[in-house]
């Protein structure tokens, strides 16, 4: 007797719509020579020496589970980098979690904190996931639009207006998906004073935190008075080139890591020992290849920025990561029509803007995490598509 599934799937899930990037990205499957800058992902192989950290743990008999909250000495060397980098202190021992990716983290983080209808603030274009975990964990966003005039950083008095007795948790990420913006000490340290004065949790997503231009990273939780309101959400993707590998931590108040624990234990048990072996490895001896790779997507960075200024697309300068975020409202179409037709006429691949938010419309996401040849030609076809447009 066959049953009609729909009945049986929760109401709260149906409200949530599919993931713009993969509903864009079903319409690149199976057409002939499309060059994508749209992954969010490394185009370099992961260091060889991680590689062979895994090849080691496997051939060491490395294949059982590891505590729940990861690999001790993970841990450790997790909380020594972090106070080495950013002056922050965690004990390995309860204020540290190893997680699926960050991901895992941000979803850990907002079911562990949040009570039907507590309000999350969002500022956006933002990563696809915030809003949805957002209202899987039982809270309300609330979108705070950001700027292409401001280079998309959040302001004080942006996050006041937004802010209600229901207000709990602030998310931000810098530097940031899908702008590439980034946020200096001195302009956290206003956000920092809104968060205090109005007793907010913070999550800080730093996932891009390596990866940063022209200036030196500012870690949330380093503020004063933050470290035990925030949250440190980090990992070893982007950075390290391992995105398959799915390894993440996070990091904050003692009370708020053994929430997170509980559930991690009961859903996930555990991040896969070889993966947290080779981030073992990324972390003692992996920086010299992070510092190579940053210096490639420097390079890429300038060239998308200088080209896509001289086709006539308004474009700020990202200082983080590895996005541009151009505005196309001169050609009159909208990001998806942008998009589609660009993949259909001259098979490139970029993401619309409206993928990451309301306040995403009218732009395009380009990632430069490919060669310099992929990016070359694929803006020398972008020119010639705005050129039917009499744009360039």
């Amino acid at each position: 007797m066959s049953i009609n599934a729909a009945e049986f799937i929760s109401p709260v899930l149906k409200e949530i719509p599919p993931s713009g990037i993969r509903k864009f990205f079903d319409l690149v499957m199976g057409t002939e020579g499309v060059i994508s800058l749209g992954v969010g992902e490394p185009d370099f192989v992961t260091p060889w020496s991680i590689r062979e950290a895994c090849f080691d743990a496997l051939k060491r008999g490395y294949t059982m589970y590891t505590s729940n909250r990861g690999l001790v000495e993970l841990r450790q060397e997790i909380s020594s980098y972090l106070a080495r980098r950013y002056g922050v202190v965690y004990s390995p021992e309860d204020q540290v979690l190893v997680t699926i990716g960050a991901s895992e983290a941000v979803d850990l983080a907002l079911r562990a904190v949040l009570s039907p209808g507590d309000e999350v603030l969002i500022p956006e274009p933002c990563y696809v996931s915030y809003k949805p975990c957002a209202v899987l964990a039982g809270g309300k966003p609330v979108m705070v639009r950001t700027l292409a005039e401001d280079q998309f950083k959040l302001r004080p008095e942006q996050l006041e207006e937004k802010i209600t007795p229901k207000t709990k948790v602030l998310i931000i990420s810098y530097p940031n998906n899908p702008t590439g913006a980034t946020m200096n000490r001195e302009e956290l340290l206003k956000i920092a004073q809104v968060v205090e004065r109005h007793n907010l949790l913070v999550i800080s997503d730093e996932i891009y935190s390596e990866l940063t231009y022209n200036g030196a990273h500012t870690c949330f939780a380093s503020l004063p008075g933050m470290q035990e309101r925030t949250l440190l959400i980090n990992g070893f993707s982007k950075a390290f080139a391992m995105t398959g590998w799915r390894i993440g931590y996070v990091a904050g108040n003692r009370e708020l890591i053994g929430a997170m624990v509980k559930i991690h234990q009961y859903t996930i048990l555990c991040a896969p020992v070889t993966g947290q072996m080779a981030a073992l490895e990324a972390l003692r001896n992996g920086f010299e290849e992070v510092k190579k790779m940053v210096e490639q997507y420097d390079q890429r960075r300038r060239l998308v920025v200088s080209r896509l200024r001289e086709m006539g697309l308004d474009c700020f300068e990202p200082k983080g990561a590895f996005y541009v975020f151009p505005s196309i409202r001169s050609t009159g179409l909208s990001s998806e029509e942008f998009c589609e037709r660009l993949l259909r006429e001259e098979q490139v691949a970029v993401v619309p803007g409206n993928a990451f938010g309301e306040s995403g419309e009218g732009h395009i996401r380009i990632s430069y995490a490919a060669s310099i040849q992929e990016i070359s030609e694929a803006l020398d076809r972008m020119e010639r598509f705005l050129r039917r447009f009499h744009r360039v």
